[in-house]
């Protein structure tokens, strides 16, 4: 099965004030296929969340070659990297990132909007990602009137809305009780057995098991790379 994503001899630098340069990641190879589900894991300051950024094309590499589908992104205008952001990659994040004073399903629909789809359009696919999620009976509620758990179902569901090729998940469960962030972690375990590509960024080992690989990062390289 061909690479989603693809990134070889990765590194990144950053210059803080002073001219003090920290080196985030320091030659990471790292190859993710279609339909797997991995878990990204290490300390703080280990270089996983820069990792993060790196595959989300939310940043880009100080040197190296970074692909998503065969496509070097590393040259590409920050236009065209939007594009491909909200064409191929769904972004979960741990403190949920919805409107507050909008509608659930308002909420999902949003980066839609932004793709020219009929209004009409983006309500019934908002209306089939909630129901994916299993919020079917929660689509009016305004985040104020759903729990932890149930705002991050939305999330999620704002993520599989443009039908990415990849869901990159922040530390999905951060914000949870272990109850909820369970039954997140099983959300994502049953939309990768439907085919969805996961990658799950967390520091807790319990909730990196439940991967199907585990890449363990510590001081900017990968130290352990196994199926599980």
């Amino acid at each position: 099965m061909a690479s989603l994503i693809s990134l070889s001899k990765v590194t990144k630098t950053y210059r803080l004030d002073g001219g003090v340069e920290v080196q985030a990641l320091r030659g990471i190879d790292l190859k993710i296929k279609e339909k797997e589900f991995v878990s990204i894991i290490g300390p703080s300051g280990s270089g996983k969340s820069t990792l993060m950024h790196i595959i989300g094309i939310l940043d880009s590499p100080s040197t190296g070659l970074v692909e998503l589908e065969g496509k070097n992104v590393g040259k590409l205008p920050e236009e065209k990297l939007a594009e491909l952001r909200n064409k191929h990659i769904g972004f979960v994040f741990q403190a949920f990132n919805l409107l507050p004073r909008t509608s659930a399903l308002d909420n999902v629909e949003l980066p839609l909007i932004y793709s020219g789809v009929s209004a009409t359009e983006r309500i019934r696919r908002a209306e089939e990602a909630l129901k994916i999620v299993g919020l079917a009976e929660r689509m009016n509620h305004t985040p104020a009137q759903l729990s932890g758990g149930q705002q991050q179902r939305v999330a999620i569901a704002r993520a599989l809305i443009t039908k990415p090729s990849l869901i990159l998940a922040d530390e999905p469960t951060g914000n949870l009780d272990s109850k909820a962030g369970d039954e997140i972690v099983s959300l994502l375990k049953e939309l990768n057995a439907k085919g969805n590509t996961i990658v799950l960024v967390t520091h807790e080992l319990e909730i990196a098991k439940k991967a199907k690989r585990i890449v363990q990062m510590k001081d900017g390289v990968i130290i352990s790379d196994k199926k599980i």
